[in-house]
C-alpha cells in the first residue's frame, strides 16, 4: 500500500489479484491503493475508483469519490449500480484494446468467409471435401457501432478486401466507409452479409439483435445466408431469437464473444452448434497495466485543473 496526500484509489476490477498487484508495482506511485474486495477496508478517503461490475454498496462505502474509471470498454454495469454519484465516468480508450478487438473481428469474418466452422466439422469426421469459398470482395460486412472500436474494425476489414458499411444511431463520417444512421437501419441490413455488433448497451440497443432484425439481413449473397458476429454487449442480443434464426437457416452462422448471462451456462445450445464460434468475453481483454497508465494521465489532468478525456455521456450511455 502506498501512502501520500495524493488522492487515494479504489481497485474493483475483474482481474486476478496477483495480476493487479504486479501492475501496481510500476503504477500509481505515491497514491494509497485500496481494494474494494477487502470488506473491512475503509474506502471513505478514496478520490478515484477503477470499476468493472461494482458491488451495490460500493458508493456507500466510498462517499467522497471524484472520478470513476471504467475497467473495460463498456460502462453499462457502472451506470446500473445503485447510488451512482453525479461525478465523471471515464471510458477506457487504449490502442491495445482497440487493436485486440479489430483482430478478433477480422479473424471471425475471415473464419466464416473461408468456411472454418464447416471444415472443423469435416476434420472431426475425417472428411476430405473442398467447400466453395467466396472472396472477401464478394461480401458486404455491416458494422453496427461506429465508436473507436467500430471504426478501427471497419478500416481493417476494408484492408482485407471486404466491402464495408457502417451504422450508428447518429450520422457519422468515416473515410472510405459508407455510413447509415438510425433512420436507415433497414437499408443498411438489406445490404449486409456479415453483421458485426460493436454497440454499447443502452436503452435503445438492449435486445436490438432480435428475430425482426435478423430477418432483414441480405439472403442469397455469396455465403448463401448471413452471419452474425457480436463482441459488443450480451444484452444487445435476444438469444432465443438468435438460436431460432441459426436453427431455421435465417442465419448461416455466428461468432459470439458476449452473452445475456456470463459465464455462458454449460447447457447453452451455442456450445454444440457446429456453425457457431464461442469465445469467453475475450475478444478485447483489457490490459490492467494499460488501464492504470491511462487513468494516471486523467488523474494528473484533473489535479492540474485540465479537462478530462473520454468522459461518458450519461444521456447516451457511452
Amino acid at each position: 500500500m502506498q501512502l501520500s496526500d495524493k488522492g487515494a484509489v479504489i481497485i474493483d476490477l475483474k482481474f486476478e489479484r496477483r495480476d493487479v498487484d504486479q501492475a501496481l508495482a510500476g503504477s500509481l506511485a505515491g497514491r494509497q491503493v485500496l481494494h474494494a474486495s477487502d470488506k473491512s477496508t475503509d474506502l471513505s478517503s478514496a478520490s478515484y475508483a477503477f470499476l468493472w461490475k461494482p458491488d451495490p454498496d460500493l458508493f456507500q462505502r466510498a462517499p467522497n469519490l471524484k472520478i470513476l474509471f471504467s475497467g473495460g470498454a463498456g460502462v453499462d454495469s457502472i451506470l446500473a449500480t445503485p447510488g451512482l454519484p453525479d461525478i465523471p465516468i471515464v471510458r477506457f480508450v487504449d490502442q491495445s484494446l482497440t487493436t485486440r478487438m479489430s483482430e478478433w473481428v477480422v479473424l471471425q469474418c475471415l473464419s466464416h468467409l473461408r468456411q472454418v466452422p464447416a471444415y472443423l466439422v469435416q476434420q472431426r469426421s475425417r472428411t476430405w471435401r473442398e467447400i466453395s469459398q467466396p472472396e472477401a470482395r464478394e461480401l458486404t460486412v455491416g458494422v453496427m457501432g461506429l465508436g473507436v472500436l467500430g471504426q478501427d474494425s471497419a478500416r481493417k476489414l476494408k484492408i482485407m478486401g471486404f466491402n464495408v458499411i457502417g451504422w450508428s444511431r447518429t450520422a457519422k463520417t468515416v473515410e472510405s466507409i459508407e455510413t447509415y444512421d438510425a433512420t436507415e437501419l433497414d437499408a443498411f441490413l438489406a445490404r449486409t452479409d456479415i453483421l458485426v455488433g460493436l454497440l454499447p448497451l443502452t436503452d435503445e440497443t438492449r435486445g436490438i439483435f432480435n428475430a425482426s432484425l435478423f430477418s432483414k439481413l441480405r439472403q442469397g449473397g455469396a455465403l448463401g445466408t448471413p452471419v452474425f458476429i457480436n463482441a459488443g454487449r450480451g444484452g444487445s442480443q435476444v438469444e432465443k431469437d438468435l438460436i431460432s434464426a441459426l436453427e431455421s437457416g435465417t442465419l448461416g452462422g455466428a461468432s459470439l464473444d458476449v452473452f445475456e448471462r456470463e459465464p455462458l451456462s454449460s447447457d447453452s445450445p451455442f456450445w454444440s452448434m457446429d456453425n457457431v464460434i464461442v469465445t469467453p468475453h475475450a475478444a478485447s481483454a483489457s490490459d490492467v497495466r494499460a488501464l492504470l497508465r491511462n487513468a494516471e494521465v486523467q488523474m494528473e489532468r484533473f489535479e492540474k485543473g485540465e479537462p478530462l478525456q473520454h468522459v461518458v455521456d450519461r444521456a447516451t450511455g457511452y
